[in-house]
Order: C-alpha cells, then structure tokens, then sequence
C-alpha cells in the first residue's frame, strides 16, 4: 500500500512538473527570441491584411501587437504568418506560431480536442449569405437549389448543411481551400451564393469587380464567437493573452484611450484606472508582465473600441457599426472581469 501511494505521489509529482514546465513554455520563448510570432489570415480587409509593403493592419492584427506591447512595450516586436483555415490549427499545435489571432469561431470541438485554448471573443459574429443582386433574391430562404462558394476547413460547411437540411432545400457545394479561391470562384459566377461569416462577407465584397452589383442576404444562420487561441496547458502564456483582451474592455469602460493613457497614469484617481494602469497594486506579477503591460498595450493600439472603429467601424469601408460588439454597459455583450 505505501508503494502504491508513493507511486502515486510520485505521479502527481511528475504531472504538476509537467504543467508547470508547459505553462511557463511560450512566454518565456517570446520573451528570449524578443517578439511574438501571430497566425493571421491570408488578407481578410478589417481583420488581418497586408498592403503592398506588407505591413499588417486589422483587428486580429491589432490584438497581436496589444499583447506583444504588453510583453515588451512595443507593439512592433511581433511577427505574422499568414495561413489558410486548413493550416492555422496545425500551425499552433507544431509551435510555429505563438498565438492564432485569424477570425477563427470559439466551438466546443476546438475546444476540447485540439489541444488548444480560446482566451475570449473580439468579435461576436454570425454566418451570412452574399448573392449578386440580379439574381432577384432577398432572403436566404429562396436559396434551394443554389450554388454555394465555401472555404474547406471551417465551420461554414456544417451551418450550411444544417441550415439547408432544417429548411429542406437542396443545394451543392463549391469549396476551395484558400480564401481568394472562394471569392474569385463566386466573382466569376461559378456558384450563385458565398457563405462565410458576415464580417468576412462585407470585407471580401470590397475585393469583387463590381462591389455595389452584390448583397448581404439579412439572415445570420448561426453563433460565430471568434477569437484568439493559445496552446492548452501553456496556462502562464493564456493569462497574458486573455488579460490582454480584458485590458482592452476595461480601458474602454474606464474611458482610457491611446492619447490619455500616460496622463491617466500620472493623474487619474480612480482606483479602477490606477490598478489597470500599473500605478496601484502589482498585477504584472501574476502574470509575468511589468506592473504597466496594460498601460503598454492601451498606448500601443487604443483600446478595444478604438481597434474596432478603426479597423471594422462606420467610418471604415466595412461600414460595421458596433451591435452586439459594444460594452455590456452600452447594448452590447463585451465584458471584461475587473484588476483587482
């Protein structure tokens, strides 16, 4: 009996070293190789995309270098590898990349199987339907029949068979493996219908010949929580990914922003701001972080509803106004736990 539980204490042992190694793998690899490695899309407008220079603008884009700020005060020191659906889960579970921040849906089967993490939702989205509008059709409920223009490896294959299949409609499958296959296939009218989210559908009409000849059908046929994902069991690595992402909120609901966080740090006397900031409390610590990584993350990118309007706003090209995307306080569903 005493060698059974040693054996088993010795077990334990060995398992909570083992995690323990695990957690502390990715940031410290970050912090030596001295930037963060991100998977991003293969040019998504509003969410990650390159310009002829290939420098990198975006939402998903934007967060990367949030946490990159909050690890070395420099929202620069970070790295992007652009990658199909198909690649971007192999791509985090081989170590190539450090976090996957690629419009990617929050599912339980992600979740649970991949050996991988969702550390939140930066965007609250929902599969849609685009159709050229001499087709004459308004809703997606006259779609039987149609042609659907699909990416292989995502979601959108399942909702758009459940979707049909509830609805008894009949419909074939045109699906392509990268994102420019998909749109330039439906632009060249071999399917009558592109299905993907509805964030993904405004940004890839922008690249058609003629955007204003196409529609976004008004129907959302399914819940697309997207956000980044980090390695499971790298637990140190997760909490500076998801505090990042609750830094952001935070800073918004407590009206901090790129232009005043400096001044906010050296006058504000609310408690809430003082302790996200870094000037009360000692935060950083429980995280690996400097007692400012917020304060270096809000000041490299804005906060979360400035990443938003800039990248995917009205005033935008996407025209994407906030809805369920804003503040819990402000009719919308983001919401962040507090620094304390």
């Amino acid at each position: 009996m005493k060698r059974t539980l040693l054996s088993l204490a010795l077990g334990a042992a060995v398992s909570v070293a083992g995690i323990t190694a695990a957690s502390a793998g990715t940031l410290d690899d970050v912090k030596s190789k001295g930037f963060v490695q991100c998977g991003v899309s293969q040019g998504l407008i509003g969410f990650s995309n390159p310009d002829d220079k290939n420098n990198w603008t975006g939402l998903d884009v934007d967060f990367c270098r949030a946490v990159a700020a909050a690890v070395f005060g420099d929202g620069e020191k970070v790295k992007f590898t652009p990658l199909s659906a198909k690649e971007r889960f192999t791509a985090l579970q081989s170590g190539e990349i450090d976090i996957l921040s690629r419009n990617t849906t929050w599912t339980m089967g992600r979740d649970t199987s991949l050996g991988l993490v969702f550390a939140g939702v930066t965007y609250y989205d929902g599969q849609g339907f685009m159709v050229k509008k001499s087709l004459g059709i308004d809703s997606a409920l006259k779609l039987d029949g149609a042609s659907v223009c699909t990416q292989t490896g995502t979601t959108t294959e399942l909702n758009l068979a459940d979707y049909f299949r509830a609805n008894n409609m009949k419909y074939e499958v045109v699906a392509f493996e990268k994102a420019d296959e998909v749109i330039a296939a439906y632009d060249s009218g071999r399917c009558d219908v592109f299905t993907t989210d509805q964030s993904g559908l405004y940004a890839e009409r922008l690249k058609l010949k003629n955007p204003d000849e196409n529609m976004v059908l008004p129907e959302i046929i399914s819940k697309e929580p997207l956000g980044p994902v980090v390695r499971q069991g790298d637990d140190a690595w997760f909490n500076v990914v998801k505090w990042t992402y609750f830094a952001l909120l935070n800073a918004e609901e407590l009206g901090v922003t790129q232009a005043n966080a400096g001044d906010m740090m050296a006058n504000s006397s609310n408690p809430e701001v003082r302790r996200l900031l870094g000037v009360e409390g000692d935060f950083g610590k429980g995280i690996g972080l400097e007692n400012d990584w917020a304060a270096k993350a809000i000041k490299a990118t804005g906060n979360y509803g400035e990443i938003f309007d800039r990248n995917v706003g009205p005033n935008t090209n996407l025209k994407i106004g906030r809805g369920i995307n804003a503040l819990w306080n402000k009719g919308g569903i983001q919401y962040a736990p507090p620094v304390r």
